[in-house]
């Protein structure tokens, strides 16, 4: 997070930057898109040996969608497959790794002085 006369800026920079470093791709080329847009999933293929070192990571990628709402759909997919993860589908956590190294710097933006409503409902029989 960052503060300046503008507002807050949040971004993951930091966990992203430690994510890359634990899976040793701090020098993987960066990809302009967290999937590949003709992506056709397989079933079938080679097992993982270790489908605990998937899981860890898959679990961190889910902790960033809170932030980063364009990855949602790609780790929803690859998260269905915790259990019993193929060769592929831990090509496709390394395809969103490569998105995260190239967009490493995104964030939200929370601008101030802005008026902020808040609306709640509440239905009661």
């Amino acid at each position: 997070m960052m503060v300046s006369h503008k507002g807050l800026f949040l971004n993951q920079h930091k966990y992203v930057f430690d994510l890359l470093k634990d899976v040793e791709m701090m020098d993987a080329k960066p990809d302009p898109t967290p999937l590949d847009s003709k992506l056709k999933l397989e079933t079938t293929n080679e097992p993982l040996r270790s489908i605990n070192h998937y899981q860890h990571f898959v679990g961190k990628l889910i902790y960033l969608t809170i932030k980063w709402l364009n990855i949602t759909y790609a780790i929803s997919l690859v998260s269905q497959f915790m259990h019993a993860p193929i060769i592929f589908h831990l090509s496709i956590v390394k395809r969103i790794m490569c998105y995260l190294k190239g967009s490493i710097e995104y964030g939200i933006v929370m601008p101030n002085n802005v008026h902020i409503e808040i609306t709640g409902y509440n239905y009661l029989d």
